[in-house]
């Protein structure tokens, strides 16, 4: 999908395309390693800026610290403290070898200070914001404007006074990580709860290639009549799902915060979470995988309604500008 993101977010062209797909971590890290170690040792750059938890982020970390080139860290300090995670390995790993580090919220500096990693003269830490956040303002716009993806799928939407669009007749879920999907009685159980909410109001569900790879393995697609089961969207339509979206049911990262800075409530399908602001500010509840649990908490939000006030956890919408300045200081 990754041209369909370059083209609907009008970002340039890469230089460099390293062409490692699916695999084991051992096998995407070891190759994208490999691939990186040339780019730098031809582009020779001043620092490396790395993003997020992914095998890609630990990768240009181990290429960078190898070769002695500075590595920025966006996204630094978040832990989940679940180290079966691959992602609480990545981010760990990541932060230790990192020079500056990005933080998006107060959390993650806390989270980094138990671990003995501080703003000082070995290593700089500084509380920025959330690029998402950045990217969610840009781009928001531009999704009512070109994504027409409600209308696609034949949503409702309703009028209100000052003429706005509002549709929250549907739940939106999304699902892709190895300990769901690859685990037959999670996924099966994941998918009853969503079943059983499908019964009053849709259920919409983009397919990750994993879930979807799964559900042929366990010859699942006939058993859920109720989740309308779609292809993978693009960000600008999947703004659009999120932003007027009942509720959301997920067990990705991203995902939690994009429902917060929406205003539409997040049940996360995990025990755990590297985005704790999001269940402290009561937006964002863990529910697991098991089916009775998860439909319990979505009828609680039924009964109750939307009437909680999202704060501005996350910045001002600036994290981009933050870090750019701080680069250029530091490169001179």
């Amino acid at each position: 999908m990754n041209k369909v993101f370059f083209e609907e977010l009008r970002l340039p062209k890469p230089d460099y395309h390293l062409g490692v797909g699916s695999g084991s971590h051992a096998k995407q890290t070891g190759m994208m390693l490999e691939r990186i170690e040339i780019v730098l040792k031809k582009e020779n750059p001043k620092i490396v800026v790395v993003y997020g938890d992914t095998n890609s982020t630990l990768a240009g970390a181990l290429a960078a610290a190898k070769l002695k080139i500075p590595i920025a860290h966006v996204e630094a300090g978040l832990r989940s403290y679940n180290p079966a995670m691959p992602e609480e390995i990545n981010r760990l790993l990541t932060d230790h070898l990192s020079t500056l580090l990005f933080c998006p919220t107060t959390q993650s500096v806390r989270n980094l200070l138990k671990e003995g990693i501080k703003d000082g003269e070995t290593q700089v830490v500084k509380k920025v914001g959330d690029v998402m956040y950045d990217s969610i303002l840009y781009y928001s716009g531009l999704a009512e404007e070109k994504a027409p993806i409600l209308k696609d799928l034949g949503l409702l939407t309703v009028k209100t006074q000052n003429s706005k669009l509002i549709t929250h007749n549907y739940y939106l879920a999304t699902l892709h990580r190895a300990e769901n999907t690859d685990d037959p009685k999670k996924l099966k159980s994941i998918f009853g709860a969503l079943n059983e909410i499908g019964e009053k109001t849709p259920v919409i569900l983009p397919l990750h290639p994993r879930t979807k790879k799964m559900m042929k393995v366990y010859r699942l697609f006939s058993k859920y009549k109720n989740i309308k089961f779609i292809e993978p969207v693009s960000y600008l339509d999947m703004l659009q799902l999120e932003k007027n979206a009942k509720a959301i049911l997920t067990d990705s990262g991203g995902v939690q915060k994009e429902s917060y800075w929406f205003g539409v409530p997040c049940f996360t399908l995990r025990e755990e979470t590297e985005w704790v602001e999001t269940i402290k500010s009561k937006w964002n509840s863990l529910v697991g995988t098991e089916a009775k649990r998860i439909v319990k908490k979505v009828r609680h939000m039924e009964r109750r309604g939307r009437y909680l006030k999202r704060h501005g956890l996350f910045g001002d919408g600036k994290a981009s500008q933050k870090i750019v300045r701080i680069l250029i200081r530091h490169c001179g």
